[in-house]
């Protein structure tokens, strides 16, 4: 499928629109005055809600009803359920991950003012009275992320059409039907499953689509008897080893949406500098024509028949940096000598990866703005560190990006994650400005 614009056309479009939002705003973010975009409905801005977010970044759900980001949302995803025993023989059901963050913790701050009633607490309760701030809000609960338990359990349990049968079954009672403990029910919070599986290998390519078939039959069906619309949705890969191990055309059939990664295009695991999510390729990047861009992804999964709307973008709210970085193009393509240091007080604690809350204060770093990639990056040449991150600007352009890349547009975006923006929710509100959900 050819885009609508050539990618030179939309070189052209996009620098000039940041362009203006430099000029016209400066350094200052856009969250707040930038124009709406054309506003159709059906727009998607969304992003995952990490249920460990409550402990070492204490943010909570509450924190999206007070900095006004949730009045933004369209749907949220809660990370994550299990698909499989942590420890013992594989199973295929669905388990709750962390059962004192779900539903256990009594000690959440209240998102409406009102206290937690019990015998629901946690993060669960939270949401359900941010439902009720917000009845359109779409929740939906994620299976799986990057754990190989879970990837060996999606393996296991999509292998016969028993197992594919028991663990949607299992999926649908434990979050749909709310049944999560002895006396205890989140009816009505669900509104859907995400399949996080990371990732399918080639020999599971069929069972995938089965598996994903089972859970639309079974979600369906439900809805029938309760006249409700549930969604399912994917975790869609952004490198091609692992997207081409999914039926893309035959799984859209199946799926409301995709939730397309956008990031972790490059990062630590290499030694040398580079973008980690930038929209476009560039002849100077060292990667060149390896389709390690966001607009190589988009046009994959289109290639392969995947209906535009179905796919909602992902915009990362961390991170990559390297440290012992030459002082040469403001540390960009340059070799480094490893990871670099956690700044102190990011929630992340882990070398080389911090987040957007961090990073955007860092003092004493040179910013730095690529026009043909569409992307930015900091650097300190004191030492010789070198972050790439997306920015408010960033953000505004992969908003027009996704309404202006094809005719009609993206299915929007989605961010990971709520917790490693600032406290004002600035990257997730410009992203939905651009999006006309100011």
């Amino acid at each position: 499928m050819k885009p609508t614009f050539g990618k030179r056309m939309w070189h052209v479009l996009s620098c000039g629109l940041v362009l203006a939002v430099l000029v016209g705003h400066g350094a200052r973010s856009l969250a707040d005055d930038a124009p709406a975009g054309d506003g159709h409905p059906g727009k998607i801005v969304s992003g995952y809600f990490e249920e460990w977010s409550i402990y070492a970044a204490n943010y909570n759900v509450a924190n999206l009803q007070a900095n006004g980001v949730a009045d933004r949302l369209s749907h949220l995803l809660y990370a994550f359920g299990n698909v499989a025993p942590t420890t013992g023989a594989a199973n295929a059901q669905c388990q709750l991950a962390d059962t004192w963050a779900d539903y256990q913790d009594p000690y959440l701050p209240s998102v409406n003012g009102q206290a937690y009633p019990g015998p629901l607490y946690g993060n669960f309760a939270a949401l359900l009275q941010l439902k009720q701030l917000h009845p359109e809000l779409k929740i939906v609960i994620s299976l799986g992320g990057s754990s190989a338990t879970n990837a060996a359990g999606f393996a296991y349990a999509a292998s016969t059409p028993a197992l594919r049968s028991k663990l949607a079954a299992s999926c649908i009672d434990l979050f749909i039907k709310g049944n999560i403990a002895d006396g205890i029910s989140a009816a009505n919070l669900f509104d859907g499953i995400d399949i996080d599986w990371e990732f399918p290998s080639a020999a599971d390519k069929r069972n995938f689509t089965l598996l994903l078939e089972e859970f639309r039959k079974q979600l369906d069906a439900l809805g029938e008897s309760n006249h409700r619309q549930y969604l399912l949705t994917i975790f869609a890969p952004a490198g091609s080893q692992n997207y081409s191990n999914i039926d893309l055309h035959n799984v859209a059939t199946l799926l409301d949406f995709f939730n397309l990664q956008g990031y972790d295009l490059n990062g630590t695991w290499e030694t040398v500098t580079n973008d980690a999510a930038s929209l476009f390729d560039s002849p100077q990047d060292p990667n060149f024509g390896q389709g390690l861009f966001v607009d190589a992804v988009v046009s994959a999964y289109l290639a392969a028949g995947v209906p535009a709307r179905q796919l909602v973008l992902g915009v990362p709210l961390y991170g990559y940096g390297w440290t012992g970085v030459p002082n040469v193009n403001g540390g960009l393509y340059q070799t480094s000598t490893g990871p670099a240091p956690s700044p102190a007080g990011d929630s992340l604690e882990t070398p080389g990866v911090a987040t957007f809350l961090t990073l955007g204060s860092l003092p004493d770093f040179e910013h730095f703005y690529d026009p043909v990639r569409i992307a930015q990056w900091i650097y300190d040449p004191s030492s010789l560190t070198f972050w790439t991150y997306d920015n408010p600007e960033v953000a505004w352009s992969k908003a027009r990006y996704v309404d202006f890349r094809v005719s009609g547009g993206l299915g929007e975006a989605f961010v990971w994650a709520f917790k490693d923006d600032d406290a004002n929710g600035t990257m997730v509100k410009t992203l939905a400005a651009g999006l006309g959900r100011p």
